[in-house]
């Protein structure tokens, strides 16, 4: 946590005490570093920038506009799951050449908007999608790029929810049928195949399913081309895993040289979509602690966050490090306790038997790794109101989402004629 130091025995995000943001802001708010969302977007570019690989960034890891735009004046692209991550991407200031558009439900009405919009590439994920992308295409009148993304039926060895690649999950073209299907795009009315797409999943820490998955990806462009058909891109899909504790992790110089080794000699142009190991290490969630409970078989952290903040450990068992702001002294003792939210589930819950220093009422701590997938899936459920969301640069800090009145959100619900 090279950007979020202790300074004087108080944690910083880069030079502002994270105290001082909660003092403005209240509590609970998520906080991202500027420097190491850039470090983390450089990172790509540089170690596979020279393999020609473009960089798009996947906004389903956080969308929020600050965060777009930050890694859009660095020069990332934009790989979007919805119209309304296009929408969010166009208004961010990521032109719609720089954005493709994956994901396995695409509307009709999406299709349109992004064909309206000119987007760079759709990566089409079954037969039936690519039959109504042409028909959509044919009524505007342009053309369609579209990548196939293939099922390679390789295990990322990550979690179940978010394992992708194999046969028995819902996204890509099983790879057995995708010269087949990529023969028919080629012949289709308003579709221009352009090349092959494939993502196994997120979170690997291990380099072996991504060499798998590459060498099928690589013998069936090869496949294609003695066919006669061009296979001018290969998207490789989200980057490499984080450490959210001391696990080991892929090497990015690692996974260049698999690209060199098995990619790049097939000359096209090379795409990737890194969204987590971009911002997930750039963020925290900072809470306060609201009380202390002694149960009869544990200790009850309770603080002001929730499941509807951060929804990882409820949904995935995640493991994210929770840090005192306040540095204790080296000899504090230690004692295990469960950490949980308010929320009225038993699933509202961020870690047990945590082995953690003293804290009391009123004290801050804060949740680690946290930029990605924390408010972006965060909701209001028990009407509790979201999190805020700060970014900041170098000794300055601004609100990038206020967070809204409990007006604000009951005022999205409407009283129909009859019990007006």
């Amino acid at each position: 946590m090279t950007h979020f130091p202790y300074i004087d025995g108080e944690l910083h995000v880069e030079q502002v005490p994270v105290r001082r943001i909660a003092e403005a802001v209240g509590t609970p708010f998520y906080c991202y570093s500027t420097a190491a969302l850039s470090d983390n977007y450089q990172a790509y570019v540089d170690t596979l920038g020279k393999l020609g690989v473009d960089v798009f960034y996947s906004l389903k890891a956080n969308s929020n506009q600050a965060i777009i735009r930050t890694l859009g004046k660095l020069g990332a692209g934009a790989d979007v799951v919805s119209v309304g991550e296009m929408y969010r991407a166009l208004k961010a200031g990521i032109p719609a050449e720089r954005i493709v558009f994956a994901g396995v439900g695409k509307t009709i009405d999406e299709m349109e908007a992004a064909l309206k919009a000119g987007i760079y590439q759709f990566n089409v994920e079954s037969f039936g999608e690519l039959e109504t992308l042409s028909d959509v295409a044919s009524r505007l009148g342009v053309t369609a790029p579209v990548t196939l993304r293939i099922n390679p039926d390789v295990d990322a060895k990550t979690h179940a929810k978010i394992s992708t690649g194999k046969a028995e999950n819902k996204f890509g073209i099983d790879i057995d049928h995708a010269a087949q299907f990529y023969s028919a795009a080629a012949r289709m009315r308003g579709i221009r195949i352009v090349g092959l797409a494939v993502h196994i999943g997120s979170q690997l820490t291990d380099i072996a399913p991504y060499r798998a998955a590459f060498l099928k990806i690589a013998e069936l462009a090869q496949t294609l081309r003695k066919a006669g058909l061009p296979v001018e891109r290969i998207d490789l899909g989200g980057g490499i895993g984080i450490a959210y504790r001391a696990e080991s992790t892929i090497d990015l110089k690692d996974y260049a040289a698999l690209v060199q080794e098995i990619i790049a000699p097939l000359g096209t142009k090379i795409e990737i979509e890194p969204g987590r190991s971009i911002v997930g290490n750039a963020g925290l969630l900072v809470s306060r602690v609201i009380n202390v409970k002694p149960g009869v078989s544990r200790k009850f952290v309770i603080v002001d966050a929730a499941m509807n903040d951060l929804i990882r450990p409820s949904l995935y068992d995640a493991y994210h490090d929770i840090i005192p702001i306040a540095l204790p002294p080296s000899d504090a003792p230690v004692e295990r306790c469960d950490v949980v939210g308010p929320i009225c589930e038993t699933g509202d819950r961020f870690a047990e038997q945590r082995p953690l220093p003293p804290v009391k009422p009123g004290d801050l701590v804060a949740f680690a790794t946290a930029g990605a997938y924390g408010s972006v899936m965060s909701s209001t459920y028990n009407t509790r109101l979201p999190a805020a969301e700060v970014l900041v640069e170098g000794g300055r800090f601004d609100v990038v989402r206020p967070r809204p009145s409990y007006d604000h959100i009951i005022d999205l619900d409407r009283i129909p004629d009859w019990l007006a």
